[in-house]
């Protein structure tokens, strides 16, 4: 009887594990978000591909001039298409951008898991994007010097420079005059 418990319990164990077993290409068909996603699952970032999995998230590269008032300075958003399916969609701008830096857009864009950002949706959000840069930066890689490099590096200095009692990541949002228009801030 104890052996068919166990037998049972591993049963259900392994079932369940099949269950919320996912593939990096059920989110996205090209192959460098691909591997971006293949990277944060190899970093143990969890709660990013378990929001991609939940939300039936799917990640493309793709022009954001339709989509916002100034893609070219728009790095990704996180939206719904026609059908009501949640997608992350990184402006092609940064196609050529390196791996890390791709999986710390999709880090950013998985948290927003509601229909509209509060601010605390965006403090989450960005933080994430900076610990994720944090970790994933290779230091002896020479990164391109481009406005994401840029804006991710200023990210990862805050976010290390933060504390519980001064966010700096959050004070910059609530600050921002874009954030204080898209989130309602007065």
């Amino acid at each position: 009887m104890k052996k068919l418990v166990v037998l049972f319990a591993a049963f259900v164990l392994l079932t369940l594990n099949q269950a919320f077993a996912y593939r990096a290409s059920d989110f996205s068909q090209d192959a460098k978000i691909v591997s971006a996603i293949t990277l944060l699952e190899q970093a143990g970032e969890t709660d990013v591909l378990r929001n991609l999995q939940r939300y039936g998230i799917r990640v493309s590269f793709d022009d954001l001039t339709s989509y916002t008032y100034n893609a070219s300075k728009t790095f990704a958003v996180s939206t719904y298409n026609n059908y009501g399916t949640r997608v992350i969609m990184i402006n092609s701008i940064y196609r050529n951008a390196p791996v890390e830096q791709i999986a710390c857009l999709v880090a950013h864009e998985s948290m927003h898991v509601k229909r509209v950002a509060d601010l605390e949706e965006e403090t989450i959000a960005t933080q994430k994007e900076a610990a994720t840069w944090t970790r994933l930066k290779v230091a002896s890689k020479a990164y391109p010097d481009t406005r994401l490099t840029r804006r991710l590096d200023k990210l990862s200095g805050m976010y290390l420079a933060s504390n519980p009692n001064n966010n700096l990541i959050k004070n910059q949002i609530a600050s921002n005059g874009f954030y204080r228009a898209q989130l309602g801030i007065n």
